[in-house]
């Protein structure tokens, strides 16, 4: 997805006459320029000189147990904060153990700012201790890299760093530092303008596109819009919503896209794609208009390409060019900010077309064909925990996840309501994301509720990370979605690979709720149905945090499903 994302409005600082200092002192003190209010991070040797200077200006520093904690918690904070991450480590394994949240940060276009330690610039090269060569490494997976080589450089580099994450299409910006550069001392100059004559993201759509748009509209008698997270990172729900009212365009929502469009509204058809619902699909195979706004047309919302939406005109409004036409045909391209498209196409007010019909279809087809589950006597059901967790937070709360079953039944059946609400790894699907993304989440937004919704074996990958809750007093909400396996590696296993369970099942466990304690938090098990309630209520009442270990049915299936080589209108398991 394609975004515009930019820096939450703050007073600009007055001019200052450049000062003599160190690399270390410039970077913090460019930090404090740029807004940040915390860093995430892990020190280490190459990285010391930089630590020292936190210590001295007691800048706000997160502690993570793990480097992919630090940048994953970074990744929710950027996501919920509308600010940019910032992510410091070491060099050699601190710096190599973050190139996974970099590249999930770069495919879902969250901004981070990554600061990672180098050896000195003498040995760099040589093979020297912890050294690891970081721009060969996260070049294919960075906006930008790069290197500082001299102190003359840094400053420019930190403000570049920024401008490049947080406009066009957000990214991660990697800052490789070298020991000497941050112990050498330079002037510190921090107010000269960005000037990147190759980096010039459009903003403002044509108006001719525009225009051809709205003429498109008003022939339409099947239009859909496909709403993506463009339209959050651009904080243009506003608009969308102002869009479809004035138009009565029905709404379809990528994964990453939830929030952007209320899913109580009438005119909202849920989420497209591999597990999405029946009527969403249907909606744009059978569409004449299909109006992409800051989606990237991936393969798990496309299905089988061959079969996507073949009636349609397409168009597509993006801030990244190379998205358009990458995947699907467009014929009328929009390049630019999705609120400014979006407010230039409610300006136009065009004649809205005749799709009175189609709106009564897609009515119909929602209530003939909506999601669906078995009850089972106390069996906890994945999908009834989600449905309860919504009421019992009246679908406010800040849900953050991993990947796999519970991510889907999360945004099945967690009704999103309102923008940036929603924070999970879609397009690299990194298990061991969604708790520290918790923490960063929780620290943005220190009074909202943050539930992290989390499958047994993901969590097991980040849970050291409970230290944070426990040192910081984070009230982040630990939900386990606990089925004792790879759950959606079982069920591909289960309906690909004729039942060989290859390494998918967790017979064994830790006790979770005896590890919460350990970390003097508040854990509980909830084994039948009929608990569940209230097991909600206590983590909801309590002040503080709570790992809630729920033991659902282990062979349930996320339904409905394109399975692959499938197209949109082959959805599987539509009803019991």
């Amino acid at each position: 997805m394609s975004t515009n994302f930019k820096l939450k409005k703050r007073e600009q600082p007055k001019p200052e006459p450049p000062q003599e200092m160190s690399g270390s002192s410039m970077l913090i003190q460019a930090l404090a320029r740029e807004g940040v209010d915390v860093i995430f991070g892990y020190p280490g040797g190459a990285i010391l000189p930089t630590y020292d200077e936190i210590y001295k200006t007691g800048i706000r520093h997160i502690l993570a147990r793990h480097e992919q904690g630090a940048i994953h918690a970074a990744e929710g904070y950027a996501r919920v904060s509308g600010k940019p991450g910032v992510c410091v480590v070491t060099s050699g394994p601190g710096a190599t153990n973050v190139v996974t949240g970099i590249a999930d940060a770069m495919i879902d276009s969250l901004p981070l700012v990554v600061i990672t330690g180098q050896v000195a610039t003498t040995l760099i090269g040589t093979d020297a201790f912890q050294e690891a060569d970081m721009i060969g490494i996260t070049m294919p997976i960075t906006k930008h890299s790069y290197q500082v080589r001299t102190i003359e450089d840094l400053p420019r580099i930190i403000k570049e760093a920024f401008h490049i994450a947080t406009t066009g299409r957000p990214g991660p910006v990697l800052i490789d530092l070298p020991k000497d550069i941050s112990l050498t001392t330079g002037l510190f100059d921090y107010d000269k303008e960005v000037h990147l004559p190759g980096y010039q993201p459009t903003v403002m759509p044509n108006r001719l596109q525009i225009r051809k748009l709205v003429e498109a509209v008003s022939q339409a008698k099947k239009p859909v819009i496909l709403a993506g997270a463009g339209v959050l990172h651009a904080h243009a729900a506003q608009e969308l919503f102002e869009y479809v009212e004035q138009q009565q365009i029905p709404v379809v929502n990528t994964l990453l896209g939830l929030g952007s469009f209320p899913a109580d509204h009438e005119l909202h058809l849920g989420m497209g794609g591999m597990h999405g619902t029946y009527t969403a699909n249907m909606a744009i195979h059978e569409s004449d208009l299909l109006i992409s706004i800051g989606a990237r047309f991936d393969d798990r919302l496309t299905g089988n390409l061959a079969f996507f939406a073949p009636n349609a005109r397409v168009a597509h409004i993006d801030i990244d060019p190379a998205e358009i036409g990458k995947n699907i045909e467009t014929e009328i391209p929009v390049v630019g900010c999705a609120k400014e498209a979006l407010k230039m196409l409610i300006a136009e007010n065009g004649k809205r077309g005749d799709n009175s019909v189609w709106r009564a279809d897609l009515q119909r087809m929602k209530q003939e064909y909506p999601l669906w589950y078995k009850e089972d006597g106390e069996t906890i059901k994945p999908q009834q925990l989600i449905e309860k967790l919504c009421e019992a937070t009246n679908g406010e709360a800040i849900i953050t996840t991993d990947v796999g079953q519970h991510q889907m039944w999360a945004a099945q059946y967690y009704a999103f309501n309102k923008p940036n609400r929603w924070v999970t790894s879609g397009g690299l699907g990194t298990m061991g994301f969604g708790f520290p993304a918790a923490i960063g989440a929780q620290i943005a937004e220190p009074s909202s509720t943050v539930v992290a919704v989390l499958g047994d074996a993901g969590f097991q990958m980040t849970l050291q990370e409970l230290s944070i809750l426990q040192e910081l007093g984070l009230k982040v909400k630990v939900i386990l979605v606990n089925n004792a396996s790879l759950g959606m590696v079982r069920q591909w296993q289960q309906l690909f690979h004729g039942e060989r369970y290859s390494n998918s099942l967790f017979p064994i466990q830790p006790d979770f709720v005896k590890m919460a304690e350990a970390y003097d938090i508040k854990g509980m098990k909830v084994e039948k149905l009929s608990e569940v309630d209230q097991a909600l209520k206590e983590m909801l009442d309590h002040d503080g945090p709570v790992l809630m270990d729920f033991r659902v049915a282990k062979e349930e299936n996320v339904y409905p499903m394109i399975s692959p080589g499938k197209g949109q209108h082959e959805m599987e398991g539509v009803k019991p």
